[in-house]
């Protein structure tokens, strides 16, 4: 799905961007709720990026990566942690592109997302290629979500990874012999 965001364009650069898991969730845009055999996840593109609500059996949290007013914790490079029963992986990277080719990233990256029925992308007024896409599916088990910000002015396109799965539980029987 691809929408215009009705907002200005907040986020000024890709170094701004933080990451957070937990928040609560804040005001979206746009939102896609989807369910993946059981997990269900709601897309959301904020005026300052993204967040990912993640509900299951026990609970419910939330993955944000936006400008963050007064938040002190950057956009890592990698994050592996647990969440409840689940195992939580986060990968980040900073694309820089020329001119010409961030444009054709960009349109490769929007067709892409908003043609996938578990896509959502929403781009900002004023300029074609500032936009945010997710993207969510889910494989062996697991749910994955990737996400993209377009930073045109600078041509920077930051690109995230998450995968989450329930956390293995080793279970061993004592027997009497």
């Amino acid at each position: 799905m691809l929408t215009t965001l009705n907002t200005a364009y907040s986020d000024t650069r890709a170094a701004d961007l933080a990451w957070d898991l937990g928040r609560e969730p804040l005001p979206a845009l746009a939102t896609l709720d989807l369910d993946l055999s059981g997990v269900k996840l709601q897309l959301r593109l904020l005026g300052a990026s993204h967040q990912v609500l993640v509900e299951e059996e026990r609970g419910q949290w939330c993955e944000t990566v936006a400008c963050i007013p007064g938040s002190s914790t950057p956009l890592p490079l990698g994050v592996a942690k647990r969440v409840g029963d689940w195992e939580y992986e986060f990968a980040a990277r900073v694309e820089e592109l020329p001119p010409g080719s961030f444009a054709g990233r960009a349109q490769e990256l929007l067709a892409l997302v908003s043609d996938h029925p578990q896509g959502l992308a929403g781009v900002f007024p004023g300029s074609p290629h500032a936009f945010t896409a997710l993207l969510a599916q889910r494989h062996e088990g697991q749910v994955h979500w990737r996400t993209w910000h377009a930073y045109p002015q600078d041509g920077q396109l930051v690109a995230t990874r998450t995968r989450v799965g329930v956390r293995e539980l080793a279970h061993i029987s004592v027997g009497r012999a």
